[in-house]
């Protein structure tokens, strides 16, 4: 059975364009079979961007480096990449055939200036950057999510912003936990319906 997190999946492909409505703006992205949250944007990666782009405008940090660490078809990079120009964002995921459509939903979108290339986590992530993103991929085990705070420690900048998005009931408590570990500081700066965005400063 293939997953969202399997690196080519062979399933039978199943496309369908989906609407989302985001700070104002309307986004238009091409899912397909065997990628995450194919029929529409899920209630998870709402929230995280909603709070996200909240939490940077009243902090006015609208510009620097943003990395969407597992961005699956793209919409966080994208709508991030829509709301704040001046940043540079590079999207990486495992999946080639999640990457392939977030590359034609970016100029789908009108996003121009977007990196978008595998990386298993972020072993294939290049530099440091301001900003992290991640809805990361719970079914993959907590081995693998923790892996990805450990890999985004590493590429962020001395007071750089990550951003979690995650279930109470799938490992947010855990994850706050590690992420306090690791950097020293993780703050719950939402919660809505069941789903907790958390937040830690390097």
């Amino acid at each position: 059975m293939a997953h969202y997190y399997d690196e080519n999946p062979q399933g039978e492909s199943d496309r369908h364009v989906i609407t989302a409505r985001i700070h104002g703006m309307d986004f238009f992205f091409t899912t397909d079979a065997d990628v995450f949250s194919k029929k529409f944007l899920d209630f998870g990666s709402r929230v995280l961007l909603e709070t996200a782009i909240g939490d940077l405008t009243a902090m006015e940090r609208k510009k620097g480096r943003l990395l969407d660490l597992g961005c699956g078809y793209g919409p966080i990079g994208i709508i991030m990449k829509r709301v704040f120009p001046s940043m540079e964002v590079t999207m990486v995921d495992i999946n080639l055939r999640a990457l392939d459509l977030a590359k034609e939903n970016a100029e789908a979108n009108s996003v121009k200036c977007v990196d978008v290339h595998q990386s298993d986590g972020c072993a294939s992530v290049d530099g440091l950057y301001d900003v992290v993103l991640t809805n990361p991929p719970v079914r993959a085990g907590k081995k693998t999510v923790f892996s990805f705070y450990d890999g985004a420690w590493e590429h962020m900048t001395d007071g750089a912003l990550i951003y979690v998005v995650l279930q109470k009931k799938q490992g947010a408590p855990s994850s706050q936990k590690y992420l306090l570990e690791r950097f020293g500081n993780c703050e719950i700066i939402a919660k809505e319906s069941g789903y907790w965005i958390l937040k830690s400063v390097k």
